[in-house]
């Protein structure tokens, strides 16, 4: 009788089945079988059955939300916008908060697992922000292109951004203004309001940048990211110092050379990627180099590109402006994320905290993927537009 019942409510949906992205799936299944095989060889067996535990909870997720109607899930945005916000604020002033050691108050301590929220609430400051702008858009005694407009939309990102700031999560928060900046720049609120923006902002940050490559300490950064942001503008200066895990995962990166070490009948105990900290999350595009070699790492690229593109195929062909604002918003965070992780590990940006995308091990980064998978999905299977 319940299977009855679910099944009348798909109907009622009337869902184009014909559309359900099953490639899509397959891709995120192929990087996550690519996850676990790295993991399996820098990770003990608990932290393995951790992450296969993840990966089974994350395709379960993502099949659940690709059903669900995201007009529905934006009706309780503010919930969970709430709930996110509470959750950020949580890992700094509550006593569930920890730092692992890190100096960095990213997680919540949650017994068998650590709770990241600020993964979550990318997804989340998505929906809300695209529930916001199609408040506008729709309505039309609501002018989307006005200072009110954006001050608000700036406004909804800065609360629990400011609390991810808090935690000392710089990287993250910085995913997040660009989302901001992408979701901006495509609601339609036009010239008239960014031209100004742009002209104030892009010459603070170039300020801010001189200021913490100044001596001396700094408002609103540790010491570590100072360290790091120097470190990597003087690298022959801190080559034994903060650079010294990037120039290490260098070295790993460019002994995979073109095949890599994986068919080598070689110990991996042995492998340079061992010198990584890491390696399991924010660095396991090192073990990825070093065992697939350039071919491979071009593979899996390719593989993550076919996501990042099909989100903005899914923007164009969205059904309404709701479905179109929230694909833009999660092409953003995964082009974001991957430019930034592979972009440390190779030592062309500053050591930041980023996971890659189904590679990376970690629950609460699985489950924000699965989730935005998932949304992308159910954007691909509503009706036609009328």
């Amino acid at each position: 009788m319940e299977n009855l019942k679910i099944f009348q409510w798909l109907a009622v949906k009337r869902y184009n089945w014909r559309n359900y992205d099953f490639s899509l799936i397959i891709v995120v299944f192929i990087l996550s079988c690519i996850s676990t095989f790295i993991l399996s060889r820098v990770t003990n067996n608990f932290s393995m059955g951790k992450q296969i535990f993840g990966l089974s909870l994350g395709f379960i997720v993502m099949l659940i939300v690709s059903i669900m109607d995201y007009h529905t899930l934006c009706r309780f945005c503010i919930v969970f916008y709430i709930a996110a916000t509470l959750m950020v604020a949580a890992t700094r002033f509550s006593p569930l908060g920890t730092d692992l050691n890190t100096n960095s108050w990213r997680w919540l301590d949650l017994g068998p697992y650590y709770f990241q929220p600020s993964e979550v609430c990318k997804v989340v400051i998505i929906l809300t922000l695209a529930a916001f702008f199609n408040r506008y858009e729709e309505h039309e005694d609501r002018n989307i292109r006005s200072w009110k407009t954006f001050f608000l939309a700036v406004l909804i990102t800065l609360i629990p951004t400011g609390f991810i700031m808090v935690q000392s999560d710089l990287s993250s928060s910085m995913v997040i203004i660009m989302i901001l900046v992408m979701m901006l720049i495509s609601s339609g609120i036009g010239a008239r309001i960014l031209g100004p923006v742009a002209a104030i902002v892009i010459p603070t940050v170039i300020g801010f940048f001189w200021y913490i490559t100044t001596p001396g300490e700094k408002l609103f950064l540790n010491k570590y990211q100072i360290e790091r942001i120097v470190g990597f503008l003087h690298p022959e200066e801190e080559a034994l110092g903060t650079m010294f895990q990037q120039n290490n995962s260098v070295v790993s990166i460019a002994s995979g050379k073109l095949y890599g070490k994986m068919l080598m009948d070689t110990d991996p105990a042995i492998r340079n990627y061992n010198n990584v900290s890491v390696r399991d999350s924010d660095f396991v595009w090192t073990p990825i180099s070093e065992e697939f070699g350039f071919i491979g790492c071009m593979l899996i690229l390719a593989l993550l590109s076919i996501i990042i593109i099909k989100c903005f195929i899914a923007a164009k062909r969205a059904r309404d402006y709701l479905g179109m604002m929230i694909a833009i918003g999660i092409g953003t965070m995964f082009t974001i994320q991957v430019f930034f992780n592979i972009g440390v590990t190779t030592s062309i940006l500053p050591n930041t905290g980023l996971p890659l995308p189904f590679l990376s091990s970690g629950l609460t980064s699985m489950l924000s993927c699965s989730i935005a998978v998932g949304l992308l999905i159910n954007i691909g299977i509503q009706p036609a537009r009328r």
